[in-house]
């Protein structure tokens, strides 16, 4: 992929391991980027995951043909972006490192040793010049660690955003809606708690005529960049992207799913046209932290178990706590043999989570739906649709 004449991109694609951190799935595989500026001085912008860094190097050779790179700019400690810094310096021992203070502070946890005849520290307001092109950088702490840094090239209006507007998957050509979805699952599992911080970042793009973002994730953005600004700007603020009811369930025996699904098939019949529904068991996690952020409304239903709530149910309230879920009209549908606890424990769990709008009417089944079940989820519609 070629950015322009004198950007490449030399970052890899790892269908490998198909689970981001451990915990996220990547059925699309992930990928890792990395570019290099080709002037006067040379200037590569950061690495890729440890098990890639072969080919990462040989597509830098690639590109560099008999030249030597100048620089090392790293924006992002994270691993799958540092991993093979010191196999990039054994290969090019005169090259410096361009980093924040604390990320030369990280390198010395990982390679114990911080370079520091090669240190060169940036912060908001440095520059990099390379000849006709001039690296501007700018901080992004905690986008979604600490050290990060950003940088704008200035001849060709290019931003270097670390794992800002980045997605699952690996690289791709496709539409901003195909980017969004994937882009709204990665930021939300990854980036959704430190929203305050991405807002102060998005302040600091007006004073950047932007015409390309590269991320450290995804496709290179070169078209309707607002609308990349906009998503962002709507994510980290934690408004409702649309209006809409996300039903989150667990269910042991069926019997709650199968009220999951009837109060799906009645908000429907009332009219309400964005609807989703899913098994928290089954389905993708990180999927189901971005719609229960996507919707205006989320409805939690969920047996009780061991006098509280279905482990995958506590599990998934804690990731929306974690992730300051908040401006959210929500509802409880609780099941429970002899002891029904599930709509006080998932209230509890919520107890962290700011500007909610709980409804005090929950739906109480025991073992299997009655006729009286099914008038309270014709009920509970209805104030989800008011």
């Amino acid at each position: 992929m070629e950015i322009s004449d004198s950007i490449k991109y030399v970052g890899v694609s790892d269908k490998k391991h198909m689970m981001f951190e451990s915990q996220f799935d990547c059925p699309k595989g992930m990928s890792y980027n990395s570019y290099v500026i080709l002037d006067e001085k040379i200037a590569v912008l950061d690495s890729v995951d440890a098990d890639f860094g072969d080919e990462w190097l040989a597509n830098l050779k690639e590109v560099l043909k008999d030249r030597k790179p100048d620089y090392l700019v790293v924006h992002h400690m994270e691993m799958d972006h540092s991993s093979n810094i010191m196999k990039f310096i054994e290969c090019y021992p005169e090259a410096k490192i361009v980093a924040s203070k604390v990320a030369f502070t990280m390198m010395k946890n990982m390679f114990f040793t911080d370079f520091p005849e090669k240190q060169v520290v940036v912060g908001e307001g440095s520059k990099l010049e390379l000849g006709k092109h001039c690296l501007n950088f700018i901080t992004a702490q905690n986008v979604h660690w600490p050290e990060v840094i950003m940088s704008y090239e200035s001849s060709e209006k290019v931003m270097f955003t670390a794992d800002g507007f980045g997605k699952f998957g690996a690289i791709e050509e496709g539409s901003h809606e195909e980017w969004k979805d994937e882009a709204r699952r990665y930021y939300f599992a990854i980036v959704g708690k430190f929203g305050q911080f991405v807002q102060a970042v998005l302040k600091k793009l007006p004073a950047f005529e932007i015409k390309k973002i590269c991320s450290l994730h995804g496709p290179v953005l070169d078209s309707n960049i607002g609308e990349y600004v906009k998503s962002y700007d709507i994510w980290s603020s934690y408004e409702p992207e649309e209006d809409g009811v996300f039903i989150a369930y667990t269910s042991v025996y069926r019997n709650t799913k199968k009220a999951a699904e009837l109060l799906a098939k009645i908000l429907h019949e009332k009219g309400c046209k964005n609807v989703v529904i899913a098994d928290l068991a089954r389905e993708d996690t990180a999927q189901a932290i971005a719609n229960a952020f996507r919707y205006s409304k989320l409805v939690l239903a969920s047996t009780t178990y061991c006098n509280g709530v279905f482990p995958k149910m506590r599990e998934f309230i804690e990731h929306l706590a974690h992730r300051n879920f908040q401006k959210r009209t929500v509802a409880f549908v609780e099941n429970g043999t002899w002891a029904p606890s599930a709509a006080k424990t998932m209230t509890t769990l919520l107890e962290p989570c700011k500007d909610l709008s709980i409804l005090p009417e929950k739906v109480t089944i025991k073992i299997t739906m009655t006729e009286e079940n099914k008038k309270q989820l014709e009920n509970l519609a209805t104030q989800l649709l008011a």
